[in-house]
């Protein structure tokens, strides 16, 4: 018998998959624990639209990501914080600070966790840094570390 899994199974498959079970393995463990559907016309056609939808919103972010990409790369993000004497900040610049200037300065909102620096930033002056829009999407930037 075929079934659509709702859920990953040890030894069997991962959700949304379409595998061969016996009739009994189906009808006596599967289906009772909601672990499967019985894999029909209805379900069948239920699955090829969630997948197509999908596929068509990871589409859309990943366009999103492009453009975003586009308007951003090589840019200069500036952040403006208190330093004392030689130019050493009180603190350091947190990914944090850097993904809200980004969403002040360009509007377009990022997640403090894709924000990727080299090192910690503990002084005045230029730092290359880069975060990761999507999957595969990274762009490049420049921030430029202000004393107030």
């Amino acid at each position: 018998m075929k079934v659509i899994l709702k859920e990953d199974v040890k030894k069997l498959g991962s959700k949304d998959q379409v595998v061969e079970v016996s009739d009994g393995y189906a009808r006596n463990f599967l289906f009772p624990k909601g672990l499967a559907l019985e894999a029909d016309s209805a379900n069948m056609k239920q699955l090829r639209e969630k997948n197509e939808s999908q596929a068509k919103k990871e589409q859309q972010a990943r366009s999103k990501a492009e453009e975003d990409k586009k308007k951003l790369q090589d840019r200069q993000v500036s952040v403006s914080v208190s330093a004392g004497e030689g130019g050493r900040l009180f603190g350091s610049v947190t990914t944090a600070q850097i993904a809200d200037a980004v969403k002040e300065q360009f509007g377009i909102a990022v997640d403090k966790k894709n924000v990727k620096m080299a090192d910690a930033i503990k002084s005045l002056g230029s730092y290359p840094f880069s975060i990761k829009l999507y999957h595969s999407v990274e762009v490049s930037m420049t921030l430029k570390v202000e004393a107030l």
